[in-house]
């Protein structure tokens, strides 16, 4: 099974990153209002990255990784502007 790590832009301009086994279908939950606390207060939410893993250690590796950074760094990931993005 593949599982994607991905960014979400909310309402309100910020940045949520999470992972999911189906992009569609987490972005369709998530603008449900079955998503997070943070997304639920900033609907709607639209996925505008995602990164595919072959399992759900990888993608969850990689989510820690890109929670830690900046928000700049991500805008940064999301234009393809960001070396480390195909490094995992």
């Amino acid at each position: 099974m593949n599982y994607y790590t991905y960014i979400a832009r909310c309402n309100d301009e910020s940045l949520y990153t999470g992972i999911t086994n189906d992009i569609l279908k987490r972005e369709k939950r998530h603008n449900q209002g079955f998503g997070s606390n943070y997304t639920r207060a900033r609907l709607p939410i639209k996925i505008i990255y995602f990164e595919k893993f072959n399992n759900l250690k990888e993608a969850a590796r990689r989510e820690i990784q890109i929670k830690g950074w900046t928000k700049i760094k991500k805008e940064n990931l999301i234009k393809g502007e960001h070396p480390t993005k195909n490094l995992l």
